[in-house]
């Protein structure tokens, strides 16, 4: 079994040297000094040295991560605030690439540290096996964010393949395509045509494109989640679901455990848990919301459209907490379930909807406009080109399988097919796909984080 891994290692250092071969030595140094701190925290006794070891290598991991992705934001927002008090002062600003997956890779280097440092991981002695965690290349780019006791193990064991391991993992490959090359590079153009555009747009246009990028980042983002889990099938190793149906989601903390759940997870247990989750009274615990978030917000990229983004989903989370301590009035009619889950969902979907309008932005002046422009209009009739055939057919698919699953409760409902169901959903699946390869490509959305 051992050949396998120093193969799939292979594999994925070349897979991630196609981006750029001179990244590898950030990559293998974040690997080697992380492996490094895991060893001495598990080695020692002493709590003052294990602390220390984990300080250092949160200080390393952290600073590798400012230096690359946002010393030049905070050094030009520094300098703009400067400016507006008068003092023109020389910026500092380094000219480097942001490597690919540094913020993935980063995440999972800490946890691996952090469960050690906490006594929930032993960690390994084996470096062949710990680099290939890392590097492992369907995650690597755009995740989902491993937790070291999901994938280590079976890299350490034996793996094998069966042909219902192989249907599922196919199945998976060809659904995340038909969410990527279909629907989100489908909807791509209308979304560039009113974000990319510096001409102004009309309260419709600025609304059907909003809505074509809250299924085109779910697509993109989750297309990719299956393609990774759908060819790691093939390789015998499961990793975990990052989507589980979002925008069915009924309140802000149930859409934070189905959109992109590793990240969420992360968050909770490394950020939000340490800073006191909800252990210290209310206004404490809206604190660590609004901060938790907000670093998720940065997490994403170095703008404040982005903190903007964080901040608003704090918000979220913090008014549906005050909301959940109000009492309802017993005269006031209530609705039937079903039409009150229908509500739900409904009133959160808008609400996810403007979050992505914070997230496409450009800025955070074309987020005041188009917040300007959709509240006072104008609303004129929309001068935007419909998608393709492709995206139409590729989101009634999506619309079939997201509904059964989330009515059955089983994500991987098709895993209980005949071989025969099984290869009339794939051919489905191919057929749409192939209708969708006549769309211009365009880059999965979070290679850039």
């Amino acid at each position: 079994m051992e050949w396998q891994n120093w193969f799939l290692l292979g594999i994925s250092y070349y897979f991630y040297a196609c981006w750029d071969v001179r990244f590898l030595l950030l990559i293998w140094f974040l690997t080697l000094v992380s492996y490094w701190a895991g060893l001495r925290i598990a080695a020692s006794a002493d709590d003052a040295f294990r602390n220390l070891y984990l300080k250092v290598y949160l200080a390393i991991s952290l600073g590798v991560l400012a230096v690359f992705k946002y010393f030049n934001f905070f050094s030009d927002s520094l300098h703009r605030l400067l400016s507006t008090a008068g003092l023109d002062l020389p910026t500092a600003h380094l000219s480097i690439v942001l490597p690919a997956a540094i913020s993935f890779f980063t995440f999972e280097s800490l946890s691996y540290v952090i469960e050690i440092h906490q006594r929930h991981l032993p960690g390994t002695t084996r470096l062949r096996h710990y680099a290939l965690f890392i590097a492992f290349f369907p995650k690597l780019v755009a995740g989902p964010i491993e937790r070291p006791k999901v994938l280590l193990p079976q890299i350490e064991n034996d793996r094998y393949l069966t042909w219902e391991l192989m249907g599922r993992g196919a199945f998976l490959v060809l659904l995340g395509l038909v969410k990527k090359v279909a629907i989100a590079d489908g909807l791509a153009p209308v979304v560039d045509a009113v974000y990319s555009s510096p001409s102004a747009a009309s309260g419709s246009d600025i609304l059907l494109a909003t809505l074509a990028f809250t299924f085109q980042i779910y697509c993109d983002f989750s297309g990719y989640s299956d393609i990774t889990r759908g060819i790691s099938k093939m390789l015998g190793i499961e990793l975990s679901q990052n989507f589980r149906f979002p925008y069915f989601s009924k309140n802000p903390s149930d859409f934070w455990q189905r959109w992109h759940i590793s990240l969420s997870s992360w968050l909770r247990d490394y950020v939000y848990i340490p800073l006191g989750g909800n252990r210290l009274g209310e206004q404490r615990t809206q604190l660590n919301l609004m901060l938790t978030m907000s670093l998720g917000g940065l997490w994403h990229g170095a703008a404040w459209s982005y903190v903007a983004w964080g901040l608003y989903q704090g918000a979220l989370l913090v008014l549906y907490r005050w909301a959940g301590t109000l009492r309802p009035v017993a005269a006031v009619p209530v609705a039937p379930s079903a039409v009150n889950s229908v509500l739900r969902v409904a009133l959160m979907f808008v609400l996810v909807m403007y979050s992505w309008l914070l997230f496409r932005a450009h800025s955070l002046t074309q987020i005041l406009d188009f917040t300007q422009t959709l509240l006072t209009g104008p609303y004129s009739a929309p001068q935007l080109k419909p998608p393709p055939l492709s995206t139409w057919a590729g989101l009634l698919l999506l619309a079939g399988h997201d509904t059964w699953a989330y009515r059955t409760g089983r994500a991987a409902f098709y895993a209980r097919w005949s071989p025969l169901w099984l290869g009339c959903g794939c051919a489905a699946l191919l057929l749409v796909m192939a209708m969708g390869l006549s769309n211009a490509r365009s880059a999965f959305i979070y290679f850039q984080f």
